[in-house]
């Protein structure tokens, strides 16, 4: 699937804030944040979760770049989570974490 709305937003179809971008990455601010900062990051190849990701590069540069891009939004505390499967939450199927902070974060399970 190459139409979903991360895919027009990589492909610049539909306008985001970007806070990052390489030949790999993107990530753009949440358009509903869940916390004063709410950005998502992505890989820009279309893969529908994480039970999807078999590449080991691409998954420690996520984590990496996730440590980076909270960093240059000010963020010395966050949360990176990400949602794998409609029961979990995954709303739009391609792999996405959800960068978050900008104040105290409830526990969760």
């Amino acid at each position: 699937m190459t139409d979903c709305i991360f895919c027009k937003i990589i492909k610049k179809e539909i306008p985001a804030q970007i806070r990052y971008e390489d030949e790999d990455l993107i990530a753009f601010d949440d358009i509903n944040p869940q916390a004063p900062v709410h950005i998502l990051l992505l890989p820009k190849k279309h893969i529908s979760s994480l039970v999807e990701l078999n590449d080991q590069i691409l998954a420690g540069k996520l984590l990496l770049v996730a440590k980076k891009v909270a960093k240059e939004a000010g963020l010395d505390n966050f949360r990176v989570v990400t949602n794998s499967g409609e029961e979990a939450g995954q709303t739009v199927s391609h792999l996405h974490f959800h960068i978050l902070g900008g104040k105290r974060l409830g526990h969760i399970a």
